[in-house]
């Protein structure tokens, strides 16, 4: 089974999900400078899940791209990775408007769908490196995980430190984006000649 309807899909869940998102950035009232202030959480939010959903969607590219074949255990997977991250919109849209009175269950549900994710970009990943083998290049290359690793960790600390204040969490959740920023160079290293495998 090919993998370009594959792309094709999940590329466009992504771009109806930041159009999503960004349907949430209302105009202010007033013509004054002074308005846009109170959209500021509003927009915070908005930038961190775009980063978000960019880091998604660059690794998502780069390993689809180093993907042989397409089996119905990858795409079930993908699609239990699109569904998570089909939930950010509206994480994204209940944190920016509950930052205000520091409440810590937007913060919190923020906090689950990111782990969600990760933990279902993981499983997209494992079912994509079982069609590799254990021996495989990539197998060896995502052994050394360290940023997919971490992340699920953090997530899982600032949970519940939304709970002490969920400005603790947001800067773990910025944390996280900022070390994924960096684009995964391991598909990458996999896929230089003498490493694919034929």
């Amino acid at each position: 089974m090919g993998k370009n309807r594959l792309e094709a899909f999940s590329d466009g869940v992504l771009a109806i999900l930041i159009t999503i998102m960004v349907l949430e950035l209302k105009a202010p009232k007033g013509a004054a400078l002074e308005e846009l202030r109170s959209l500021l959480p509003v927009f915070l939010s908005y930038v961190l899940s775009f980063a978000y959903l960019g880091v998604y969607w660059n690794n998502h590219h780069h390993l689809l791209h180093a993907t042989k074949q397409i089996s119905a255990g990858i795409l079930w997977a993908n699609l239990y990775l699109l569904f998570w991250l089909s939930l950010l919109p509206f994480a994204t849209a209940w944190m920016g408007t509950s930052w205000d009175n520091s409440s810590p269950a937007p913060t919190a549900v923020y906090g689950f769908v990111l782990l969600m994710s990760a933990i279902a970009y993981y499983i997209l990943q494992q079912r994509i490196l079982a069609g590799h083998g254990p021996e495989s290049p990539f197998a060896a290359e995502f052994g050394r995980d360290w940023k997919g690793k971490l992340s699920p960790l953090l997530y899982v600390a600032a949970i519940p430190l939304a709970l002490v204040h969920p400005w603790i969490s947001n800067a773990i959740y910025a944390a996280v984006a900022l070390i994924w920023i960096v684009p995964d160079r391991r598909i990458e290293r996999a896929l230089q000649p003498g490493n694919v495998r034929k």
